[in-house]
């Protein structure tokens, strides 16, 4: 246990003594009474105590429970709207700060001095981030919770900012229950194991993790590095073990797979970092951006590592390809697909057709322009429809290369059939990528790619 986990236990086992002892055998109206008793708690002993209590509470409740939590949330410990109002017209009336700070004390839900004191609580933080992944998973149920999400979202963004987190290399001697959390929390190439994660973390690997002083031994998000000689496009042959090789179709066409080699550990001409995998770990901790931060220390602890580093790049999924392609198949507008080509693109709908060689051949360079029009001109909203690549490209990165079948796995078929892209960091063009891309909407793409399109 840290030192803060220790202090905070302290104070919660002082203020125990505190806490008058009540009949506990309705959860539901026991934790209403422990959520109003800590809001008018002023102690910081007894208010640790009952946020402990709170913390217990809550983690006993179950499922239609919960959801009865999130509606005393919502009915309960919600704004005024006459209060907001008699406020408002006070400082429209007279504006001046005492008028201004009861107008602000009015709008701010009671909800967030709650969710403050609860995480006074030893694992308040870790339960709050509990309740947020709740939360989530019964909001389309539930839209009348999205008020609730965005107030515990925006305390979260405030507690998880890039200045309480520290930056951690996982290596072969990292502590194996956090070795075991990272196959676990692997979200973009499983792990079947150890000998899976003792790859990973070879001495051509790098693995960095975020971690909270709040969440003990508990990853935020993590990445995990290839250092390779050249830009690496196939995550099989990247993943397997040195010397094994990855079974490929071979292809005629320019743009096919030239399969990297992983270096030994007495080898130093690796000139390329190659960013595989990026997996957040918490739930809870949804759309609270951490993977920019870490993406660009990284880059900056290997360069301190490695001088002859020359680029770094990403070998990436394209999630939302084949979702996107079958929805334009629906469409009748022969503008972006003919009629002869959506009968070629019915060769995806054999289970192994990567594997015959007339079919790569026929689907590889209609799949591969497909692609690279989605990534540049498929839109949500403003931004591009991929999430990797409005993750991406929002940091700066430039879409530099299409891999033709380079993730064979049964979900890279299914997702982008087989396909993967790199993004580049090139650093002296980071910052302006990233202006263009928010300021302008202008995605950086290599001559490849706007040949592609």
């Amino acid at each position: 246990m840290t030192k803060f986990s220790e202090w905070v236990s302290s104070i919660a086992e002082a203020g125990r003594e505190l806490v008058p002892r009540k009949n506990r055998q309705d959860k539901s109206q026991n934790l209403y009474s422990l959520c109003q008793e800590l809001c008018s708690s002023k102690g910081e002993a007894m208010g640790t105590a009952i946020a402990h209590d709170v913390v217990k509470a809550y983690m006993n409740l179950g499922e239609s429970e919960r959801v009865d939590f999130f509606y005393m949330l919502l009915t309960e410990f919600s704004p005024d709207p006459a209060d907001i109002l008699r406020c408002a017209e006070a400082f429209k009336l007279k504006s001046d700060r005492a008028n201004y700070k009861a107008l602000s004390n009015a709008i701010a839900a009671p909800r967030l001095h709650l969710f403050r004191s609860i995480n006074m609580a030893p694992q308040g933080t870790a339960t709050l981030i509990h309740m947020r992944r709740d939360l989530l998973s019964v909001l389309g149920d539930y839209p009348q919770f999205v008020g609730i999400d965005e107030d515990l979202k925006h305390l979260l963004i405030s507690w998880f900012n890039r200045g309480f987190l520290t930056l951690e290399q996982i290596c072969w001697r990292t502590p194996a229950h956090i070795l075991e959390k990272l196959i676990a929390y692997e979200a973009v190439h499983e792990m079947s194991g150890w000998d899976d994660l003792r790859r990973r973390l070879a001495d051509d690997r790098r693995c960095f993790a975020f971690f909270h002083p709040a969440l003990e031994d508990e990853p935020l998000i993590f990445v995990e590095v290839a250092l390779v000689k050249g830009m690496a496009g196939n995550v099989q042959e990247l993943l397997a073990k040195p010397g094994a090789a990855s079974p490929q179709v071979k292809s005629k066409s320019s743009s096919a797979v030239k399969l990297i080699k992983p270096l030994s550990s007495d080898q130093e001409d690796f000139d390329t970092a190659i960013f595989y995998s990026i997996s957040n770990c918490q739930e809870g901790l949804k759309g609270i951006s951490f993977g920019n931060f870490l993406i660009k220390q990284v880059v900056l602890e290997l360069r301190h590592e490695f001088e002859q580093l020359k680029r770094f790049a990403t070998l990436s999924p394209i999630p939302g390809f084949r979702r996107w392609l079958n929805t334009e198949l629906k469409q009748s507008d022969l503008s972006l697909i003919s009629e002869e080509e959506r009968t070629h693109l019915e060769i995806l709908q054999h289970k192994e057709w990567h594997k015959d060689q007339e079919s790569c051949e026929i689907l590889q360079p209609l799949l591969t322009r497909l692609c690279a029009h989605y990534l540049a001109n498929a839109k949500k909203g403003t931004e591009p429809l991929d999430p990797v690549a409005r993750f991406h490209l929002g940091n700066g990165a430039q879409i530099a290369r299409l891999n033709w079948l380079g993730d064979t796995s049964a979900n890279g078929i299914k997702q982008s059939a087989g396909l993967l892209v790199n993004y580049v960091y090139k650093l002296k063009m980071v910052e302006q990528n990233h202006e263009a891309y928010v300021n302008n909407g202008e995605i950086a793409m290599s001559a490849e790619i706007q040949k592609l399109l």
